[in-house]
């Protein structure tokens, strides 16, 4: 046996062992949480994430890269750091603390298992067809149906029907829930109110309006995030969704021709960008062992026929020369390429590091071609569009949904309607015409800037919009109202605003109207619930209680739904034991 032959397995081998080791993904040099992971137990039964998280950082000096709480955790979670010197300094300084009166105790963690070669190992172990994706009859464009668009089959008066019950049973939780808030002295005059109200509308606490939506239920979207991959065989660069997540042991891509809720503009695009990715000469990136280069397209279309380009790339190893070099490759493919076919008006090039990498820089995003925005028309105002602000992925929705959302605020000349999460403005701009003035919050500066300028390009005279974390500068933006009513328009994450922000809007005296979008009320129930709360020392303010509801299908052949909510301050809480607290 020669020195060459000695010890190291062949990489075949190798590779082998790896793609059937659910760990092997620590031996890896780029970073994962889960190599320095701590458990922590002893918790209090009642604290907040955030509060554990300042005990950490702040007090103790200790530095977290990850607080993970577990669900039905019983007093215990994961906290992962960088490196062993954090972790062993973490464990010797939380063990035997006292905080909120209970001891803590800290431990090493293991590892968790790589889900991907866990599910792998389970199918190969079990032959059994684990769920509808692993189904070996069931076609790649079939999965991919069922992942996106799963109402696809059904008609679309049956798809209404559907999510109007479904909108009608979180009313009924939410009725339910608020009367287990009712449950004490301040409480007894909402519970009264509450239950004359599922007297009146058959258990719900509102009046619940039949759902509407737009004309159009076909190739709506206006914006998608398309992943960069490989067919089932790996034989084949694919533009398109995942077929299974991770966690069921799939990483390859199926094509979206037959998706009926994406434009034929976005598909012709994906395409021909295919043509693109493959003959860059690098492979697409692989989640299971972190190798490739290109990851992602963001598209983002309008009804002026204008369509912006997103690619993303996992940069790995190359060298800037070499990404200049690929973007401007990818640049003349869209000018004066075979992509000069799609007329691309906007071009971005995103380098996309993992988040947790360490110092490395996180994602950039650079403009390469074009302009930098599109354009879109809405309630006949023109809106520009940067490449990360939010806008509503179905603009003859949108107008759907704007004008519910106008009915139910019924704003006048001495309204000051209040957009909370307001993106590029759009919600804001539509109130301009209807009431006296409009004020907007958005963490995202881009978002903002965009907004601003669509003030002008539609010669708006009565609307500002402000940058920053609504929980900070919420308080000095309603100081600047000039109107005698508030309305706040709120159309916040999918998980709902921080609950820094509804406290400020409880405690806004002049605000006694407050509606509220969702695009998933179940994970905003904790917001709706908070709104409704009996006055305390933490929920200042009368609480709001909702008086009319109805749903608007923004998303035709899902399971997804747009519920708006109109709450007003509840008149018949006399309490007058929290007149000291410090009301806006």
């Amino acid at each position: 046996m020669t020195d060459s032959e000695t010890k190291e397995a062949p990489a075949e081998d190798t590779k082998e062992k790896d793609e059937n080791n659910p760990y092997a993904y620590l031996e890896r040099e780029n970073f994962t949480s889960e190599k320095f992971k701590v458990e922590v137990r002893g918790l209090p039964k009642y604290y907040g994430i955030g509060e554990f998280k300042k005990l950490l950082t702040i007090k103790l000096k200790l530095k977290p890269c990850k607080v993970k709480s577990m669900k039905d955790s019983n007093g215990w979670l994961y906290v992962s750091f960088r490196s062993e010197e954090c972790r062993a300094q973490a464990i010797s300084t939380l063990n035997g603390i006292t905080w909120k009166n209970c001891k803590l105790t800290a431990q090493i963690a293991k590892p968790a298992p790589d889900p991907f070669i866990k599910r792998k190992l389970e199918k190969n172990k079990t032959n059994k067809k684990l769920n509808a994706n692993t189904d070996p009859n069931m076609s790649d464009m079939d999965k991919i149906k069922l992942q996106t668009t799963p109402l696809w089959n059904m008609s679309y008066p049956d798809q209404l029907k559907f999510k109007q019950e479904e909108m009608k049973s979180v009313l009924i939780e939410l009725a339910q829930k608020m009367l287990s808030n009712y449950n004490n002295q301040n409480g007894l005059k909402l519970s009264k109110w509450l239950h004359s109200q599922k007297e009146l509308y058959e258990g719900l606490p509102c009046e619940l309006k039949p759902i509407l939506y737009a004309d159009s239920t076909e190739g709506y979207r206006n914006k998608c995030e398309f992943t960069i991959g490989k067919n089932v065989k790996g034989d084949k660069v694919i533009i398109g969704f995942r077929l299974s997540s991770y966690a069921d042991g799939c990483t390859a891509v199926g094509p979206i021709d037959d998706l009926c809720h994406i434009p034929t503009s976005m598909k012709t695009a994906m395409k021909i960008l295919e043509e693109f990715i493959q003959m860059s000469g690098l492979e697409p990136f692989n989640p299971v062992d972190n190798s490739g280069y290109w990851k992602q397209v963001t598209v983002r279309t309008s009804r002026l026929n204008q369509l912006m380009l997103i690619v993303g790339i996992n940069p790995q190893d190359l060298s800037d020369d070499k990404l200049q070099e690929l973007q401007t490759m990818l640049k003349e493919f869209v000018e004066i390429g075979k992509g000069s076919s799609i007329n691309v008006t906007s071009l971005y090039f995103q380098i996309m590091r993992k988040k947790s990498a360490g110092s490395e820089p996180g994602n950039t995003i650079q403009h390469i071609s074009g302009a930098e925005y599109i354009e879109e028309m809405l309630l006949n105002k023109k809106f520009r569009i940067s490449p990360q602000a939010f806008f509503q992925i179905n603009t003859l929705g949108a107008e759907v949904l704007y004008k519910a959302i106008i009915d139910m605020a019924e704003p006048t000349n001495d309204t000051t309607v209040l957009d909370i999460c307001c993106g590029t403005g759009s919600i804001g701009l539509s109130f301009s015409e209807h009431c006296g003035e409009v004020l907007g919050v958005e963490i995202v500066p881009d978002a903002i800037k965009d907004a601003k300028q669509n003030v002008i390009q539609n010669g708006i005279t009565n609307s500002d919009f402000f940058s920053g974390k609504a929980e900070k500068i919420l308080y000095p933006i309603v100081q600047r109202a000039t109107k005698s009513r508030i309305v706040a328009v709120l159309d916040p994450p999918r998980a709902g605003i921080d609950q820094k922000t509804l406290l400020t809007l409880r405690r806004t005296n002049k605000l006694n109207r407050l509606i509220y979008i969702s695009c998933n009320p179940q994970a905003a129930m904790k917001n709706l619930l908070d709104l409704t709360r009996p006055r305390s020392k933490l929920f200042a303010g009368k609480p709001f209680v909702p008086i009319k509801a109805v749903p608007v299908d923004m998303f035709p052949h899902t399971n997804h739904c747009e519920l708006i909510i109109c709450f007003e301050r509840f008149t018949e809480d006399t309490d007058s034991n929290d007149d000291d607290l410090n009301n806006i």
